[in-house]
């Protein structure tokens, strides 16, 4: 690593990155522990990974600032797993996740971001903030007025304080303000203490228990694939939006790698998968943290709270964890695509919906992408059908018509292609001019053999010029107009 680079990512930022990782580390204790429970295992499996995780990718990630840990949409994948086969092969299953997403990052499938667009990444962003504010809804049910007294006032400190002064984050101010309260007025409200036993131990290195057979790899390899899919989508958005909120550029294969390292690395000390997380790396950047310092004093000072301080940490209120992960829900959510849903076409707000409506309905992040994906790429293909014109003309005193093509001639306009041309003219000869239109596909030339046959079929002679050079490679290996039993071929006897 260059020295000046070395520089940039660890020491042009110190003070901001140390209070940045702090706040994310507390907001990271309740989340590991929610995001256990939700899978299954003990809170300490989340804990470890996300210490292990947000060490390790501090200096194996592509993206300074960025902040991986135990995540909600990983730690919803292992369920089955987790209660088919218990603790030790999601611990393989970690592991192998690590490999796979090293493999993805050594074959540059970073580069199949391209293929996500713009619409479908911000329906992901604003599943999640949904996702996450729903999360919070259990600690905001069924409770007394002081709860919701606690969650309003640390809102209220949260978006507040600011104003005062910026050199202290304010999510770590309203923790801090709402914890002493809580311990001050003896007040009987839910805390961190009961979501679950916090460990009081420094994670050790192990080896899953597990067998090693093809039966063993049968069970975690749909999982693991799975989880690294997930796990790779969802830290190449969170790049994309850590490079927008920063306005700096990230190394996408790097990362790749660098959180297969971090999953490896997180199997192997008894933690769970895990993955970039949108909310903490907002978190991250709006307190001010940059660096790689901020990453790596996350996962430091996450390990030295639990293990040393978890009396303390044991008695923050949950009220005032909600309060912070509503602000991340209303931080990571795109507004902006609400107010801009009457200016964006149809097509665009439609994927972005739809991306939406299927990751809240079905809690799978990676469904929603695909559905969202495909959406885009059928629309692409809607529009860029509708780029077809043919215009046609006598000469020759009638005996000849010339049919002019401009433009894409594939699967989405192939049928409009073929109803262009009036078969039924009685005329000696038909040229079609293919200068200005491009064959993509072979439904493209099937259509051309469709028009050719069905003008010989009425007795015209057909003459096809100006394939360029891509069409007429096509045409020559698939097309079946010049072949003596065209008519047979075309009809499927």
């Amino acid at each position: 690593m260059p020295h000046s680079s070395f520089r940039q990512d660890w020491l042009s930022n110190v003070r901001n990155d140390l209070l940045a990782g702090l706040v994310v580390a507390l907001a990271l204790i309740p989340e590991a522990i929610a995001f256990s429970i939700i899978a299954g295992v003990d809170p300490k499996v989340g804990l470890y990974a996300s210490f292990c995780i947000a060490t390790v990718i501090a200096f194996t990630g592509g993206r300074p600032g960025m902040i991986s840990a135990a995540t909600g949409a990983m730690a919803l994948v292992m369920v089955t797993l987790v209660k088919d086969h218990g603790l030790q092969y999601l611990l393989a299953a970690t592991v192998l996740t690590g490999v796979l997403q090293i493999l993805a990052g050594w074959l540059h499938l970073g580069a199949l971001m391209r293929f996500v667009s713009r619409s479908v990444i911000t329906g992901f962003v604003n599943a999640l903030a949904i996702l996450i504010f729903v999360a919070q809804l259990p600690e905001l049910t069924g409770v007394t007025w002081v709860v919701y007294a606690m969650v309003a006032g640390g809102l209220g400190i949260i978006y507040l304080f600011p104003y005062l002064t910026k050199a202290i984050p304010s999510p770590l101010v309203a923790i801090v303000v709402l914890s002493g309260l809580a311990i001050y007025l003896g007040l009987d409200i839910r805390t961190v203490g009961d979501m679950g036993q916090l460990p009081d131990s420094l994670p050790i290195f192990l080896l899953p228990e597990v067998p090693l057979n093809l039966e063993t790899l049968k069970i975690i390899l749909p999982v693991s694939a799975t989880l690294a899919v997930v796990g790779l989508l969802e830290s190449m958005m969170t790049a994309s939006i850590v490079d927008d909120l920063t306005d700096s550029p990230s190394n996408k294969n790097r990362e790749c790698v660098g959180q297969g390292v971090a999953n490896i690395a997180s199997g192997f000390l008894g933690g769970m998968a895990g993955c970039a997380m949108i909310g903490q790396s907002v978190i991250n950047v709006k307190s001010g943290g940059r660096g790689r310092l901020s990453t790596l004093a996350a996962g430091v000072f996450l390990l030295l709270m639990i293990v040393f301080i978890g009396d303390w940490v044991a008695r923050i209120p949950m009220a005032a964890l909600v309060a912070v992960m509503i602000m991340v829900a209303i931080g990571t959510f795109n507004w902006d695509s609400i107010r801009k849903l009457k200016e964006h076409p149809k097509s665009s707000s439609l994927v972005m919906i739809a991306t939406v409506i299927v990751v809240v309905a079905s809690h799978d992040l990676a469904k929603g992408v695909l559905v969202g994906v495909l959406l885009s790429g059928f629309f692409f293909a809607h529009k860029v059908g509708k780029i077809l014109h043919v215009g046609s003309k006598a000469e020759d005193e009638g005996r000849l018509r010339t049919y002019k093509i401009t433009g894409q001639v594939f699967f989405a306009s192939a049928e409009r292609f073929v109803n262009a041309f009036d078969f039924k003219e009685v005329i000696e000869k038909v040229r079609i001019d293919l200068s200005r239109a491009h064959f993509w596909d072979i439904t493209a030339v099937s259509a051309l053999d469709k028009v050719v046959v069905k003008f010989r079929r009425e007795g015209t002679a057909v003459e096809v010029i100006g394939l360029n050079q891509a069409s007429a490679t096509l045409v020559d290996r698939f097309a079946v107009h010049d072949k003596p039993d065209a008519v047979e071929q075309l009809m499927g006897h």
